[in-house]
């Protein structure tokens, strides 16, 4: 058996101690969408066991029935003092939270607190799908402004798009994705400051779903948006979800800016009931004791994007690859290998492994796939094989 990596911690890497077969037990969307010949490295859940304070604080609330509704700030409190140990944020109030059941939906009742219905919410994309999905079923119109040819904010696109948004009348907002979930840029301080700046000027309120924050390479340095210059009024989401794979334990933190206060408190009460009570707690204990088995999991992920990258450059040279800075997510052009517009069919069909599509990640998807790293190396060894193998 190959020995399980550890780092300088001592902590064994999570992404080596599950076997496919441990693996294939598991009864979540990522394991049964498929069939059992499928490889799954598509959806953001990890292959890794959940961390030990995690566990442990959630058997202790189950043995003592502590399984109603959620309350306190306990959360918000231990989001606070990992912001300020990992970022060097000392600007996350607790007064200045709430709690929502997971940071897609508090970003739409963020956007339902700052436009009314009908109004422009713009994206920049190729971003996370679910984000064009919940504007539009609330009855809010996407404005695309794509990343640039560097996968990184264009200033130009969002003026364009925001002159655009403010040109309508109305009341106008900008989801932000940071870290970029599917391309994993981070986007630096300067750049945040920058889109905080055009963002006043033409009346934008800005909403960060930061989602992914916790799970950075080695050599990058997040940025929460409402810690730069000018984002007073913005808002923001974030929670230990992607960090410590906790997606079915439901709970994020909802932010509000020195200046956005008031917007935040006009959120209903009852919002902060969807939130997992077993969530909360199970979010609590990682952000708190988690941070060592975080640091294993991170030390893996870096390893993984190497792999991947000497994988494609060796056995897909035409796959397009330019390795994210967060996430556990890789974002692959595959255009060069003349597939069409959607590769993912093409890799599922002929070799048994499940990508996401391009596609519904909006105007620069075309072509590419979404790889999941958040599993093996042996997993994604294999990957890569069934994909030569389906091209070949």
């Amino acid at each position: 058996m190959a020995r399980i990596p550890h780092d300088p911690s001592g902590e064994p890497d999570p992404l080596g101690v599950l076997t496919l077969d441990d693996l294939r037990r598991r009864t979540s969307m990522k394991w049964r969408t498929h069939p059992a010949d499928v490889l799954p490295l598509w959806v953001a859940e990890m292959d890794v066991p959940v961390a030990e304070p995690v566990v442990r604080a959630v058997t202790d609330a189950l043995a003592l029935g502590d399984t109603g509704y959620p309350a306190g700030s306990a959360y918000a409190e231990a989001l606070a003092a990992f912001a300020a140990e990992r970022w060097g944020w000392d600007g996350l109030a607790v007064a200045r939270t709430a709690l929502a059941p997971d940071v897609m939906l508090g970003a739409v009742e963020m956007l339902k607190l700052v436009t009314g219905p009908g109004d422009p919410v713009v994206v920049s994309s190729p971003v996370y799908p679910p984000f064009f999905q919940f504007i539009e079923h609330m009855d809010r119109q996407v404005v695309e402004a794509p990343l640039g040819a560097d996968l990184r904010l264009d200033p130009d696109a969002l003026e364009e798009a925001f002159g655009r948004a403010a040109a309508r009348g109305g009341r106008a907002a900008y989801l932000l994705c940071s870290p970029q979930n599917p391309t994993g840029t981070v986007h630096t301080a300067d750049e945040l400051a920058a889109l905080a700046a055009l963002a006043d000027r033409y009346g934008v309120r800005v909403v960060a779903d930061e989602i992914h924050a916790p799970v950075l390479a080695a050599d990058a340095e997040f940025t929460p948006y409402l810690s730069v210059p000018g984002a007073e009024n913005g808002l923001s989401l974030m929670s230990a979800s992607k960090g410590w794979n906790l997606p079915g334990l439901k709970a994020a933190v909802a932010i509000a800016g020195p200046a956005a206060a008031a917007d935040l408190a006009r959120m209903p009460e009852e919002v902060g009931h969807g939130a997992s009570h077993l969530g909360v707690i199970a979010h609590t204990a990682a952000l708190r004791e988690g941070g060592r088995w975080l640091d294993a999991l991170l030390a893996g992920l870096d390893r993984n994007r190497l792999l991947l990258a000497d994988l494609l450059a060796a056995r897909l040279p035409a796959v397009a690859h330019r390795p994210g800075r967060a996430t556990c997510l890789a974002w692959l052009d595959c255009r060069g290998l003349g597939l069409g517009d959607d590769p993912a069919q093409v890799f599922l069909d002929r070799g048994r492994v499940a990508l996401n599509s391009g596609l519904p990640f909006g105007a620069g998807g075309a072509g590419h796939v979404r790889l999941n790293l958040g599993t093996s190396p042996d997993v994604i060894t294999e990957a890569v094989r069934r994909m030569t193998a389906a091209v070949g």
